[in-house]
């Protein structure tokens, strides 16, 4: 026979199985959405994403940091001391400002020093022409901050005389964000000298 607690306990039990089911499949939903979260998020960290000129997306391995570290380096230096070294009176204050950009306050000293000494101002005067015939650097790339020592080969054409120079600089990299287009590898000068400049006889390229 049966009574209204057994009905009671019945509906009970159905309950209870209905709230076991919906907690257990609730985990088990986290559990896999957990998962799939992590999974996407390493593989977005070694890929990045360019849009192509039709609209399609394309994927793009990104290779690690440290690998290619020493080349973003390189080019860094190349593309400051072209801008600060390779000028002419038509091209000096767009060169000058590019490379400011790519040094912190040591360039911009620099700069400024040979602003007062005049030398911007000869270089308007006598239509000089200062042209990059070379440059070489030489980098730690350990620890940051990176140091870096560099010689560059230039020469100054004065008309009827061109004299050939050698300069060595040195001094820090360091990461900062990328600025597009002003500081692309997202490196910075820091503590910038001008060693030694010494003038060459019978160089050739």
């Amino acid at each position: 026979m049966k009574t209204p607690y057994q009905n009671i306990y019945n509906v009970l039990r159905l309950n209870r199985f209905i709230v076991l089911a919906v907690v257990i499949g609730a985990v088990l939903t986290c559990t896999i959405s957990v998962t799939r979260v992590i999974k996407l998020h390493k593989e977005s960290i070694n890929n990045a994403f360019v849009v192509n000129s039709d609209g399609s997306v394309i994927p793009l391995k990104m290779v690690q940091q440290n690998e290619n570290l020493e080349v973003e380096v390189l080019s860094h230096l190349e593309l400051f001391h072209t801008y600060f070294y390779h000028i002419d009176a038509s091209n000096y204050e767009k060169n000058l400002e590019k490379a400011l950009w790519l040094g912190n306050s040591s360039v911009d000293a620099l700069y400024r020093q040979k602003k007062a000494d005049g030398v911007y101002n000869r270089l308007l005067q006598y239509s000089l022409v200062q042209k990059v015939l070379k440059i070489e650097s030489k980098i730690k790339v350990q620890n940051g901050p990176y140091g870096f020592e560099t010689t560059v080969i230039f020469e100054i054409n004065r008309g009827s005389i061109i004299d050939t120079y050698e300069l060595t600089t040195s001094g820090n990299i360091i990461h900062v964000d990328r600025n597009f287009p002003n500081n692309t590898h997202g490196l910075l000068i820091t503590n910038f000298f001008e060693n030694k400049l010494k003038k060459l006889e019978d160089y050739e390229n």
